[in-house]
């Protein structure tokens, strides 16, 4: 059946919510001219409360990918996918415990600054290098995603809407302005989720009510949510999901530049602490539409899938033909849809260019070129947003290889995420860990998880541990009915290496886990035989005594595992400890200490420079 495409009433649709995401960007960027200083633009002069920061957050991760992916996930290897309700529980748990204390107390902006003050330069500068190439690889699938759902529903070109993607996101970022604008994510989430709930309601009541789709997808097996097999070369089970689910978003969350700067941003660390929980709330109501939405495409494809009738040339443009064809007789509505797709994309791939040319501005051209003039700094940066822009947008071209979205998301997510993840445990967790057993440890677990990650990219993983279900095309009235229906002869199989069928048949979930994992392991093995660091060295603020939790009891071994890190002078006060650590360490660098100052000049009225302290 020829699905129907966009209509006058859709381009309409379409362009206005793009108008209104757009303006909104030119609003604060012209509003905000006036604030010149770095500091306040990036952390908001820690005024934020908990609420809009927590839309933010749920708002930048749910981008293209979880609209068009999570459902044709679910509509191909069933409910499964449900469980990640669990890691992103745990996950939350974990940063608002564990890092985010550690980040807000020592008063950094840039995560890669706490790596500065825990072990030294060179360790903050090859993070942020993994850092960037994360970034490019992943937005370059953001880009890729909802160009490639137009193309299906609109038979917009798809290159062409690709580098319209680019281009629209590099003009953004150029124009200035654009750091995370809470407000456009804010109305994103709003579109968002009032897309999923209009395709839901449309697609259960054309489907015969909520307990017929539930039928369906049982029959189809799409229900067998809890699989405890322990196999690891299965795709997903309950343990790859909620164990290595949580390695990877952790990666993503705990230790992510971009989620870190915005709970810094907050008034007070209890803000903070509250945004990551609602923000929870935000992922879950996000998750479980797109689960739901994944059942009722499938209820209603039951008989006659239009991936394996090659309808579609892609899974992941399931659900914008799902929606063009429930909506047929709606004129608007599939461009909500799409407009909704696009929106979360644009947000993301502007906050990520930005984020990329403040990061190599910062951290590599200003540590190169100390005394650049201004009208230089500025030209840099812009010309910077429009490398990345380039950049971004060519790596959309190779996405388009890559397979699935969301796999593809998670697999770099992981491969990049995981050493980062293991290289801040190490700092935060264990006191021992000296800069060369970090800087080793990294490369470790970048090279595990690459490895692993290149591998199974190569060599894709034998289809019986990642079985699509069933899907049949019985009542299909086939566009070209013959040849559609027969399978193509078996080819055969090309020579495997030996570790095809085992290391690079991992579940793609679990790529973080091996990268920090190898990372914390030989990090500490490599301070072990170097010398540990000396706890007595370290500020007290920049280590989070995990231990207390487990020995209670004795505050001997408590103190023996703290390494010598003097967590029972707290009181010390913060500014006299951490410059003078730094001047050991790495000769004379006053950097934070007047960071430090010149913070609290501005956040305090009656501060005195010349005594450290405040005069009322």
């Amino acid at each position: 059946p020829e699905v129907k495409k966009f209509v006058a009433w859709d381009y309409v649709v379409f362009a206005a919510l793009f108008l209104v995401c757009a303006s909104i960007g030119v609003f604060f960027a012209v509003k905000e001219r006036k604030k010149k200083t770095s500091k306040e633009f990036l952390v908001g002069g820690k005024q934020m409360t908990c609420g809009p920061i927590a839309f933010s957050l749920t708002s930048s991760f749910m981008s293209a990918v979880t609209v068009l992916g999570t459902p044709s996930e679910v509509y191909r290897y069933g409910a499964s996918f449900v469980l990640f309700f669990l890691s992103y529980a745990l996950v939350i748990i974990f940063t608002a415990e564990l890092f985010l204390p550690v980040f807000y107390r020592s008063g950094i902006t840039s995560t890669y600054e706490y790596l500065e003050l825990r072990f030294n330069k060179i360790v903050r500068l090859a993070a942020t290098l993994i850092y960037i190439l994360q970034t490019i690889l992943y937005t370059g699938i953001v880009v890729y995603a909802p160009s490639l759902a137009l193309n299906q529903v609109t038979g917009f070109d798809l290159w062409g809407s690709v580098v319209a993607t680019g281009i629209v996101c590099t003009f953004y970022c150029t124009l200035g302005g654009l750091k995370a604008v809470v407000w456009t994510d804010a109305f994103q989430l709003t579109v968002m989720v009032a897309g999923f709930v209009t395709v839901l309601i449309r697609g259960t009541t054309l489907n015969g009510g909520s307990t017929k789709v539930w039928e369906d997808a049982y029959e189809g097996s799409r229900l067998n949510i809890f699989d405890f097999d322990a196999d690891p070369l299965r795709r997903h089970t309950f343990w790859t999901i909620v164990i290595g689910g949580t390695f990877t978003w952790l990666g993503l969350y705990g230790v992510n530049q971009s989620t870190i700067q915005r709970c810094i941003s907050c008034k007070s660390e209890k803000h903070a602490k509250l945004a990551l929980y609602l923000n929870l709330l935000g992922l879950w109501t996000v998750l479980v539409c797109a689960v739901f939405c994944g059942l009722v495409m499938y209820s209603h494809y039951k008989s006659c899938d239009p991936w394996t009738a090659d309808f579609i040339s892609a899974p992941d443009q399931l659900m914008p033909y799902f929606v063009m064809d429930i909506f047929s007789s709606m004129p608007g509505v599939p461009g909500l849809f799409v407009a909704c797709a696009f929106s979360g994309t644009l947000s993301t791939v502007a906050a990520s260019i930005n984020a990329l040319a403040t990061v190599t501005f910062e951290d590599l051209v200003k540590k190169g070129f100390p005394n650049l003039s201004e009208k230089m700094s500025t030209w840099i940066s812009k010309s910077l947003c429009i490398l990345y822009g380039v950049l971004c947008t060519s790596m959309a071209a190779a996405a388009s290889l890559l397979g699935g979205v969301v796999q593809a998301s998670l697999s770099i997510h992981g491969m990049c995420g995981g050493p980062m993840l293991g290289l801040f445990t190490l700092g935060i967790v264990f006191p021992c860990a000296n800069w060369k057993g970090a800087i080793g440890g990294l490369l470790a677990g970048i090279t595990l998880a690459f490895w692993a990650g290149t591998g199974s990219f190569i060599y894709p993983a034998p289809p019986a541990k990642s079985i699509p279900l069933q899907l049949l095309t019985l009542n299909c009235t086939l566009a070209n009915s013959t040849e559609a229906l027969t399978t193509a002869a078996p080819t055969a199989a090309p020579d495997r290496p030996l570790l095809a069928d085992t290391w690079y048949s991992l579940s793609y979930l679990y790529f973080s886990a091996i990268g920090c994992l190898g990372c914390a392991i030989t990090g500490l093995l490599i301070s072990f035989v170097t010398g540990p660091s000396k706890g007595e060295d370290i500020p007290p603020v920049l280590i989070k005594p995990v231990c207390n939790l487990f020995c209670f009891w004795s505050e001997r071994l408590k103190a023996f595992l703290w390494c010598g890190v003097q967590h029972d002078s707290q009181q010390v006060d913060l500014e006299k400890n951490l410059p003078k650590v730094i001047a050991n360490k790495t000769g004379t660098d006053d950097t934070f200490k007047n960071s430090i100052n010149k913070e609290n000049k501005r956040q305090f009225p009656g501060y005195n420079p010349e005594e450290n302290s405040y005069t009322n």
